[in-house]
């Protein structure tokens, strides 16, 4: 038998073990998405075909084509404000994705001298994102408090009041609590 296909597979799969680079995730977040926006395309292809007729005597006939194509779609929806809007948007995503990433750039020193991390350095200097402070409970409860300090007589369903009007009363220490009864099961 022949294996000189099989060599070759094996030869070619063992240059791509060795020689292929890693496969790398790309960051969704920053990515245009599906909102490719594209209105027609133009293609310009090159054809030679050789064709052989044996008919009373061999003949040769060679054709040479260029082919310019134009396609325009219909009903696309690429608008100069869809296109506007979809540029817009992929500011706001930078600009909030440094806005998150600024802080601890500034923060580190190092990496003003690492040729890796030029441009988010470059992007970052002069701006300062002041620390979060996050308050000690949630903006509902501290919304709902004040609700209830101006309505004090709304009473809300399932909810703690700040100031309990029915606060239960400890008994004495020797209060004797009722035994259960008993069942008749």
């Amino acid at each position: 038998m022949d294996y000189r296909f099989t060599a070759l597979l094996i030869f070619m799969l063992t240059m791509l073990a060795f020689f292929g680079g890693p496969a790398h995730s790309r960051n969704e977040y920053l990515n245009n998405g599906y909102n490719s926006c594209s209105t027609g395309s133009v293609d310009i292809s090159v054809e030679q075909r050789d064709t052989d007729y044996i008919n009373n005597g061999s003949s040769t006939h060679e054709n040479e084509n260029v082919r310019l194509t134009f396609r325009h779609f219909l009903g696309s929806a690429c608008t100069n404000e869809f296109k506007k809007v979809q540029q817009e948007n992929l500011e706001l995503k930078q600009q909030l994705e440094l806005m998150k990433m600024c802080g601890k750039v500034n923060k580190n020193p190092t990496l003003k001298y690492n040729p890796n991390f030029h441009l988010i350095v470059m992007k970052c200097s002069g701006i300062v994102i002041p620390e979060n402070k996050t308050p000690e409970g949630s903006l509902w409860d501290e919304l709902k408090d004040d609700y209830k300090k101006e309505n004090p007589d709304v009473k809300l369903m399932g909810d703690k009041f700040i100031t309990p009007t029915n606060t239960l009363k400890k008994p004495p220490k020797d209060y004797v609590l009722p035994l259960p009864k008993p069942s008749n099961d």
